[in-house]
């Protein structure tokens, strides 16, 4: 019971900021137009760099759905700098994600969580300017008729508001749903089982190196390790490991170095992995530092004093969220796989209709 408490605790909290969030990114992607997108980012310069990154800290893009969007960037022409720094600043940051930072945690690190991703993105595209030359096969271009070149009609408002309340509401609730639900599942975990100063009795690189051993291999998107990582703050753990696990966990994962690695090269992949590292090790400490001598760790997760004034609106909003990550965990894990053994079992008896008829 005590478990279920601190769940509902973490839905309530972050909820209408998560709403919030959703909403927004709706209407990012609504009004942001990706062949612009493609035509900015097409020379190998800083400037490239720092638009690609300016342009992935806001984008709802978790790391499953960033991975065929900077690839459609690379084929596109963009260089391996803007497209590292795209890579890298898009599924460290996001408004969704800055929404739950500001939820759970605080103000503070609402803040610095974007400006570390844009930082380490920045780097990491900068680096691959002067050290990666690798250049991808490029695949033969689609002959397109002369019909082709008629431009479609643009949108009308109504019609761009709809596709933004689709995206936000069915498609990217549905790509973080899963890791969301484990975060928030965990993150209640975490705040029910775990002694209080727990990470005390370890020392702060002894913190550090296990977020890093855990975190860069490890796949978790940017709004779920919200969550985890405020739990984590409660019992002991620095602000700064805490960012650590924000910034590391969502941007690095074996499966998407794997496919990354055609794209922008080993020496690529190399640049990128090192420029999250070590820039997020380094604001780990800036945190910790801040911290220590100018703010006071006062996380909204830690009270109950937020969500009294406005207990309605946390309500529906808690019920609301709880909806779509259940529906959303259906569609993308539960339905596919009842899918699949509806697909043998039909297989099956098929079979043994042709052999008792053979």
């Amino acid at each position: 019971m005590g478990y279920l408490k601190a769940l509902w605790n973490f839905v309530l909290i972050s909820s209408p900021y998560l709403l919030l969030g959703l909403v927004v990114s709706g209407l990012v992607h609504a009004f942001l137009n990706t062949d612009n997108i493609k035509k900015l980012l097409g020379n190998n310069s800083a400037k490239d760099v720092f638009l690609a990154a300016l342009l992935g800290v806001p984008l709802p893009l978790c790391s499953c759905s960033v991975i065929p969007t900077a690839v459609t960037l690379k084929k596109s022409g963009a260089s391996n700098g803007a497209t590292s720094a795209f890579l890298i600043a898009t599924p460290e940051s996001g408004i969704d994600s800055i929404a739950v930072t500001y939820a759970l945690m605080d103000p503070v690190m609402a803040i610095l969580r974007p400006a570390a991703a844009f930082a380490s993105a920045i780097v990491a595209g900068v680096l691959n300017i002067f050290f990666n030359k690798y250049e991808a096969q490029q695949e033969q271009p689609e002959v397109k008729s002369c019909c082709a070149s008629k431009k479609a009609p643009a949108p009308k408002l109504g019609e761009k508001l709809k596709s933004g309340v689709k995206y936000a509401f069915v498609d990217l609730i549905e790509d973080i749903s899963f890791w969301l639900m484990v975060g928030l599942l965990l993150g209640a975990l975490i705040s029910f089982l775990v002694p209080d100063n727990f990470f005390t009795n370890l020392s702060d690189w002894q913190n550090k190196g296990m977020i890093l051993l855990v975190g860069v291999p490890l796949y978790i998107c940017a709004s779920a390790t919200t969550p985890i990582a405020a739990a984590m703050v409660l019992k002991g753990l620095s602000p700064g490991a805490a960012l650590l696990l924000l910034l590391v966990g969502p941007a690095t994962n074996v499966s998407n170095i794997a496919v990354l690695q055609q794209y922008i090269g080993k020496k690529g992949v190399i640049i990128n992995v090192a420029s999250i590292v070590l820039v997020a090790l380094g604001f780990s400490f800036i945190t910790d530092y801040l911290y220590t001598h100018h703010f006071t760790v006062s996380f909204k997760l830690a009270g109950h004093h937020h969500h009294e004034h406005m207990n309605w609106l946390n309500t529906v909003s808690g019920v609301l969220i709880s909806v779509l990550i259940i529906k959303g965990v259906f569609v993308k894990k539960i339905a596919p796989l009842l899918e699949k053994k509806e697909a043998e079992s039909c297989c099956s008896s098929k079979a043994n209709h042709n052999h008792n008829h053979g």
